[in-house]
């Protein structure tokens, strides 16, 4: 593998302790497998105490896009009385929130008073990496620095065209990639850019409340939101890359959060990822040629929800550069509350005091009866609003009320004509004897 060679790298740039940790290279020339950690311990008692000493830059002064290179020395001494293990490792720009793509810096090591040596360049979450290890070995083989000794290489640097025009400078900050140095051990060297970018590109980020969705009369089933970008400084090196997080309360399990996004003068879902956030679409980077743009935004509770009452949620957007770069030059919140939407009712409804008449039966030309006691007869019956059918006729009354007395009369009326029809037979009989 050439000291050219570029690959991409699978490593642990927020932290260093990658003790438990494998990486996986896809090289130019094949895919190998780069266990980062499966190193031997430091061989100096248990204790890590390797240091790592950069010299000045020659020729000295500030890096050009495109332009030269400067070069420096690397140094890792060992004081410790048995030969320790050293896997070199350099990251460039950590905590910056520009990323950097592989092919923005040039890099190349020289081995000084050290084993012949080869680099590579990796890269993860929008950071540049640079390693070297013994030639003929993979990225995984590491240096064993002599006990009381000491390893040197030249390593040089520059920047190409393409490097971020928003970045006034180039840090490299030498580690290894595993504990392999004494507290303090690692070290760091800075490099100007020019020509200067002028005043660092800076972003501002806010909400604002735009009531209802869809002239919703509760904003609590649906917010609406601005969320601002005002941009001040140089342009930036890439599109916007925005994050939406929802946070609820601990206990809430499953929200069933659902965001849309105008795009084009249409609503459009935004599907979660697996982390339950939401990646809006790129912001451009020049804002289309204004200082300041803005995405409107729509928030509500999906039916799968677990809350079953208006409850308080936070909406943080964070901006970054870069899709996998973790830090974030721009972040704002805001606080509203969101419930689930409203049901439909399965109460039935009352039925109205004013009943209406009785329909005169189609084709017929007979004449209705009195009113007087056909009004008590049973009403028709319209479902209720909630689609649950409601019993009909006059089975459906029980209980007493109002009529009973009009029926315990009819009652009497039916027992008195009985007993009269009862008493006329009977003397029919009679006569019919004699």
């Amino acid at each position: 593998m050439s000291a050219r060679t570029t690959v991409t790298a699978v490593t642990t740039s927020r932290s260093f302790r990658t003790a438990a940790a494998t990486a996986v290279v896809a090289a130019v020339a094949g895919t190998v497998l780069l266990p980062l950690s499966a190193h031997a311990a430091p061989a100096t008692g248990g204790a890590p105490a390797l240091r790592i000493e950069l010299g000045a830059p020659v020729p000295s002064g500030p890096l050009t896009r495109g332009g030269a290179t400067e070069s420096f020395d690397l140094t890792v001494t060992n004081p410790g009385d048995k030969a320790a293990p050293f896997h070199p490792w350099l990251l460039g720009n950590v905590g910056s929130p520009v990323a950097l793509n592989r092919t923005d810096v040039v890099f190349s090591v020289d081995e000084v008073n050290a084993p012949d040596t080869a680099s590579v360049v990796a890269h993860q979450d929008g950071g540049w990496q640079g390693m070297f290890y013994p030639a003929g070995t993979d990225a995984s083989a590491g240096f064993q620095v002599p006990a009381g000794g000491k390893l040197k290489w030249k390593v040089t640097v520059g920047l190409a065209k393409s490097y971020p025009v928003n970045s006034n400078a180039l840090e490299l900050r030498a580690r290894t990639l595993d504990e392999e140095l004494a507290p303090g051990g690692d070290a760091s060297i800075r490099f100007a850019a020019t020509p200067a970018a002028g005043p660092a590109a800076k972003l501002s980020t806010h909400f604002e409340d735009n009531g209802t969705c869809d002239g919703a009369k509760d904003a609590t089933f649906c917010k609406q939101l601005n969320l601002w970008y005002r941009h001040e400084g140089v342009a930036f090196s890439s599109d916007l890359v925005t994050r939406l997080t929802v946070k609820f309360p601990g206990d809430v399990k499953n929200p069933d959060t659902q965001v849309r996004v105008m795009v084009g003068g249409k609503w459009t879902d935004v599907h979660p990822d697996r982390n339950g956030d939401f990646m809006l679409p790129k912001m451009p980077k020049d804002f289309g040629g204004v200082s300041a743009d803005t995405f409107a935004l729509q928030v509500k509770l999906g039916p799968k929800t677990q809350i079953t009452r208006p409850t308080l949620v936070t909406l943080q957007a964070g901006v970054a550069l870069d899709e996998k770069k973790v830090e974030y030059i721009s972040t704002t919140a805001t606080d509203f509350k969101l419930a689930p939407a409203q049901q439909a009712s399965t109460k039935p409804e009352q039925p109205k005091a004013e009943q209406p008449k009785p329909a005169k039966p189609a084709g017929s030309t007979t004449t209705q009866v009195s009113q007087t006691t056909s009004s008590s007869a049973v009403s028709p019956v319209t479902a209720p609003a909630g689609g649950t059918p409601q019993a009909s006729g006059s089975l459906a009354h029980t209980g007493s009320d109002s009529n009973t007395g009009l029926y315990a009369g009819l009652a009497a009326v039916l027992v008195a004509l009985g007993g009269a029809a009862a008493w006329l037979g009977a003397r029919r009989r009679g006569a019919a004897r004699a």
